[in-house]
């Protein structure tokens, strides 16, 4: 779903923040309206392609609908887990992610889980996809608010 940010902060900061964390556009107040509206069909038209079902990021495949990652052609063993992090990351690539919106998105309403969860989750995944897990390429902490799937330019 695309991210409009509404706002009344119009400094150059403010934006490029803001762009950072994951919007798709930001517009200042006083705005026009049909501006607006202009911009967020322009989203949904661009945003309705269906659900792409593999990903290619560096050496790696993920093929949502058989479930798996392949480095090279050689297939990397994730758990479940694991492999419902990537898949909400990959899904979201770009976009800073709190942990609450991971452990929303990954875990569920399960009760036995917290943010550090999520933590550990991610270190088991870079272990798994990151030649560096030190010096991730591909997932990017964010301080203070989560991760951020990145695909690194000088892969592809």
């Amino acid at each position: 779903m695309p991210i409009i940010m509404l706002t009344a902060k119009d400094r150059e900061e403010d934006v490029v923040r803001g762009l950072e964390l994951g919007a798709d556009d930001y517009v200042t107040k006083p705005f026009n309206i049909h501006e607006l509206l202009a911009r967020a069909r322009a989203f949904l038209r661009r945003y309705r392609t269906p659900a792409a079902n593999r990903f290619r990021f560096g050496p790696f495949q993920l093929d949502l609908t058989a479930r798996k990652l392949l480095r090279d052609e050689t297939p990397v063993l994730l758990t479940a887990k694991e492999f419902g992090l990537l898949e909400f990351l990959v899904r979201r690539s770009g976009r800073a992610l709190s942990r609450n919106q991971i452990l929303d998105g990954v875990w569920g309403g399960d009760l036995m889980v917290n943010d550090r969860s999520v933590d550990r989750c991610v270190t088991t995944l870079r272990a798994k996809i990151e030649a560096d897990p030190h010096r991730p390429l591909f997932i990017r902490t964010i301080r203070d608010i989560g991760y951020r799937f990145e695909v690194a330019e000088s892969l592809v």
